[in-house]
């Protein structure tokens, strides 16, 4: 499996985009990558993976969920090797929309390590964050539940204590902070303030212009990152 490059920016639709309009955001989002170098993880439905990944080429195609199962039974359920087959790079588990038992997580880390898949887990909150943490996911985002899609992001002392106590715990994982986050000011502070990666929903969607948000996002990444090695 690739290095895991950082700072990076997560575009994550959810379900309120699919098809066409799934993919114009991606390519947008592939623009961006291409022309700032940040890495962008843009989630998509599952139907529209392989789409997606045959349109793009410097985004890392994200699937939103997958089932720790193995190939054969198991009508209904995601299997991970379907996925990786579509073209999906990495998988987001445990998202408050989706959670998980701490069990099924686990077996489902494992399976998408199995494959080569990169691992998104969530956590809202920090003693749900160094749990998981013991779990050896490749990228761990911490976030309030309570503040997704608020606008309001987390303070800055919850910024440095997720990363303080997910990084006593072991170092190699990527955090991210992302609740709330709707500005380029936002993403700038994330980054700042040591996350390695930030990203959005609404604060990308609900936006005038969607596709000139995540350039500004990407650009703040950049410009994040630069200041915090002064």
């Amino acid at each position: 499996m690739s290095e895991i490059k950082a700072p990076f920016l997560t575009v994550n639709p959810k379900s309120y985009l699919y098809g066409d309009k799934s993919l114009e955001l991606a390519l947008a989002a592939d623009k961006t990558a291409e022309a700032t170098g940040v890495p962008i993880y843009f989630t998509c439905t599952f139907a529209d993976i392989r789409l997606i990944k045959e349109h793009t080429k410097h985004i890392i195609v994200t699937a939103q969920h997958m089932d720790p199962l193995v190939p054969g039974r198991g009508m209904g359920h995601v299997l991970p090797e379907s996925l990786k087959c579509a073209g999906a790079e990495a998988v987001f588990l445990n998202h408050a929309e989706n959670p998980l038992t701490l069990a099924v997580l686990n077996n489902t880390i494992k399976r998408a390590k199995e494959i080569g898949l990169k691992v998104i887990a969530a956590a809202d909150s920090v003693a749900e964050g160094c749990a998981i943490a013991k779990l050896k996911p490749d990228m761990l985002l911490c976030e309030p539940t309570d503040l997704i899609g608020t606008g309001q992001i987390a303070g800055d002392g919850y910024i440095k204590d997720v990363i303080a106590q997910i990084r006593a715990i072991d170092q190699e994982i990527k955090i991210l902070v992302a609740s709330g986050v709707t500005t380029a000011d936002d993403v700038y502070k994330m980054i700042y303030l040591g996350a390695d990666g930030t990203g959005a929903t609404s604060g990308i969607l609900n936006a005038p212009d969607p596709k000139v948000r995540i350039q500004e996002m990407a650009e703040a990444v950049l410009r994040a990152a630069k200041d915090r090695e002064k």
